[in-house]
């Protein structure tokens, strides 16, 4: 049987496809033949996947594999990709993408209020921003409804955990998630007849270097839905109302929902990937812990596009190790020493982003294809005196996506899966929403100070069911810093356009600055969408004024953040009467600050006699 088994392997070996000429042979390859290579620097099955490829029953051979299936995922990839990819794992174990201490964070202040201690996807001792040792506990042990919610609910669109069974957003865990995706289904459909068609599994065994938009859609289809509105995609409130030929269309994705089509992103328009400005540290991390994404991000508009009087800044690569160069030796078209790359927000080298020319070039990392970005530095429009605060986003997004009135029921009469203890567990989770819009959408200050688009953030009304079926809690508003109060959070929706929200709009609507639907009355703004719960305080803003009195009563959370205050408000609003007949932004006058006391006076002033 021994050399039955050898001659079999002599003669299939030259049509299998994973193991790359010149390198070890493996036995895997008498079942799996066919299969794809995963990549030139993978040589053999068993350095990723362990196993014994030499011997003849499959259940020996299969004896002490990593993972089973997935070797990437949390559990073994300390002894597979993080053998040679130790620095890659290290940033991976500390990313938000994988911890997500800020999710939990953020559960635990709606639900128990604040905690000092840090919960993680699971127990890693990581290093904080300051380079200090920092041990992040599993959440597994979080025995809370902070806990649960997590584990129940948020966990499973997170690469910590395998995610088999959600239509068009399945994944794998850990390293496979982003480098080995899955299809719609969670099928195979490569060439080996042993796992072709079968669940769950990548849809192919070659290694994604690169991952394409679909990737990331896998999860950023829900929550802020920044994949939707990058792609020109919006899930409305429409559920399955039939939108064409009787089907519900045009396109189905998760959670059985229609998107429905408006504007792209003016980036992914232009054919630039998710990639081709994210950097693999905004995605992988940095190798140190933070505990929102905000401070993991290391982009912004003004590192291709400039600022109001700096333009973009940039640095020569000199050393033939700079990171820059590593990263891009996968690219369409690597890059060069000497070439002058842009910088991101955080100092560090762009890996496609450079600089020549006198020009801008981003680099498409995929698809090779060279975009020239415009700088704005020194433009009137963008130099308008009392706009240094802006967020370019904050008037250059088409749309951000708000979701109003979410409703969370626990019920612990019923089961739920804990998707990170792999067990049904008593009390489950459910959500449904009031309503959600586009646009406009409301403003407030963001960590940085600056004013940028804010979106519902744990707006949560909770309404909690014992085991007996009695209702304990009824649509409670939950308390965030003492008080019960709803929340916005700062929040960029990835759907840019090149035109900007027009002056007229952003100055004279109070939408924008907070006040929701509403009523302009005298010197009173009156929200128009109350919440039950309180009929004075409308549940798509934040912001009401009581005959010229601004009051803030939800809040905006981010260490910094908060509400326009009253004399911001009253100056924003102000500016209309300039408007009336200074409506083009390159106007002059609005290159200088506006004497506020003055524009009193214009009103008192009486009109010229009709001649």
């Amino acid at each position: 049987m021994s050399r039955l088994f050898l001659f079999l392997v002599i003669l299939l070996l030259p049509l299998a496809g994973c193991t790359p000429k010149g390198a070890a042979q493996s036995g895997c390859l008498v079942c799996h033949a066919g299969i794809e290579h995963v990549s030139p620097s993978h040589p053999t099955c068993v350095e990723c996947h362990g196993g014994d490829n030499l011997a003849v029953d499959k259940q020996q051979a299969h004896r002490e594999m990593y993972g089973g299936k997935n070797p990437a995922g949390p559990d073994s990839w300390d002894k597979t990709c993080g053998r040679c990819h130790a620095y890659q794992l290290g940033r991976v174990r500390a990313s938000l993408m994988y911890t997500n201490t800020g999710i939990i964070k953020s559960i635990q202040q709606t639900w128990e209020g604040t905690d000092p201690r840090l919960f993680a996807t699971r127990t890693e001792l990581v290093n904080d921003a300051e380079g200090n040792p920092l041990l992040l506990q599993g959440v597994a042990d979080l025995d809370n409804l902070s806990g649960e919610l997590y584990r129940k609910f948020c966990s499973l669109c997170h690469v910590g955990a395998e995610s088999n069974q959600v239509y068009a957003a399945s994944h794998g865990a850990g390293c496979a998630a982003c480098h080995f995706p899955y299809n719609d289904i969670a099928t195979y459909e490569g060439q080996d007849p042993t796992v072709k068609g079968k669940w769950p599994y990548s849809n192919s065994h070659t290694l994604a270097a690169l991952p394409e938009n679909q990737v990331c859609s896998r999860c950023h289809n829900r929550s802020g839905r920044i994949s939707l509105s990058y792609e020109g995609k919006q899930d409305g409130n429409n559920g399955l109302v039939p939108t064409s030929d009787g089907l519900p269309g045009p396109e189905m994705i998760s959670g059985m929902r229609n998107a429905t089509s408006i504007s792209p992103d003016i980036h992914f328009a232009k054919g630039l990937d998710c990639i081709d400005c994210h950097t693999s540290r905004d995605i992988m991390g940095d190798g140190y812990a933070y505990e929102n994404m905000f401070d993991q991000i290391e982009i912004s508009c003004e590192d291709c596009h400039g600022g109001i009087s700096e333009p973009p800044s940039y640095a020569t690569i000199t050393r033939e190790n700079d990171e820059a160069l590593r990263e891009s030796s996968r690219y369409a078209q690597p890059m060069q020493q000497g070439q002058e790359m842009v910088l991101t927000a955080k100092g560090r080298k762009y890996s496609n982003v450079f600089r020549q020319d006198d020009k801008i070039w981003l680099l498409g990392k995929r698809s090779g294809k060279l975009h020239e970005s415009k700088v704005i530095t020194g433009t009137p429009e963008h130099q308008i005196a009392g706009h240094q605060r802006m967020e370019c986003y904050s008037c250059h997004s088409r749309t951000v996506v708000q979701c109003y009135g979410c409703h969370t029921t626990y019920d612990q009469s019923q089961l739920g899966m804990d998707f990170i203890k792999g067990v049904e567990t008593p009390g489950r989770f459910s959500e449904t929403e009031d309503y959600r819009m586009l646009y406009p959408f409301p403003l407030a200050l963001n960590q940085r100070g600056r004013i940028s688009p804010v979106t519902p953030g744990c707006q949560t009304f909770v309404s909690v069911i014992d085991e007996k079926g009695r209702k304990l809690r009824d649509e409670y508003v939950t308390n965030y810093k003492g008080q019960q109060q709803l929340r916005f959070a700062p929040f960029y929706g990835h759907n840019t356009g090149t035109r900007a929200v027009g002056c007229r709009e952003c100055h004279g609507n109070p939408a924008f600055l907070g006040f929701g639907q509403h009523v302009v009355e005298g010197s009173s703004i009156e929200g128009t969408l109350l919440c039950e719960k309180s009929q004075s305080k409308p549940l798509d803003g934040f912001l009401t004024m009581d005959y010229g009195r601004v009051r803030a009563y939800s809040a905006i959370t981010r260490e910094n953040s908060r509400p326009l205050n009253g004399a911001e408000v009253k100056k924003t609003l102000a500016v209309n009467q300039c408007l009336v007949c200074h409506d083009e932004p390159r106007d002059p006058i609005y290159q200088k600050e506006l004497d506020y006391r003055e524009l009193d006076n214009c009103l008192k002033r009486s009109l010229p006699a009709a001649p």
